[in-house]
């Protein structure tokens, strides 16, 4: 699994201009699902994320995590993350999960992060969807649960 982290001030994501999920201050997560990914990556990467320690602290620095600021969650899948743009001029999405592999481990990845008693908006598997962002800092991380130490 793939994601981007986005520390944000507020963010939210439309379908057909109507909006499907909004959030105040916590992150924005564009998650990638690839097609060897399974529920330990979503394990893995749902806490990780989680306890990050990205939010500033009364001394300015990044010493909170998600959890410690009681901040939101967007959650927006996003199976480009997964495009290899190495050959030629078109992206080639072969790396990416098909949606009976990706939907659970969407599904699992949102759940992790609701179990921990934070608010999580997602947006819509499948859709096209408009996200808009503050970005705070700006703070953008990318992770990657392949690249995890064992």
């Amino acid at each position: 699994m793939i994601a981007v982290v986005q520390r944000v001030c507020s963010a939210e994501v439309r379908i057909d201009d109507i909006v499907e999920g909004k959030i105040s201050q916590g992150l924005l997560i564009l998650l990638g699902v690839a097609k060897e990914d399974d529920l330990e990556d979503s394990i893995f990467l749902s806490d990780k994320i989680l306890h990050l320690r990205i939010f500033e602290d009364e001394e300015g620095k990044m010493n909170r995590s998600l959890m410690d600021i009681a901040g939101e969650i967007l959650v927006v899948s996003q199976f480009t993350l997964l495009a290899d743009c190495r050959k030629g001029r078109r992206p080639s999405f072969t790396d990416a999960a098909k949606p009976e592999t990706a939907i659970p481990l969407y599904q699992h990845f949102v759940e992790s992060c609701k179990k921990r008693g934070l608010r999580v908006e997602t947006g819509r598997f499948q859709a096209h969807m408009a996200v808009s962002l503050i970005n705070d800092g700006p703070v953008t991380l990318t992770l990657d649960s392949r690249m995890r130490s064992r």
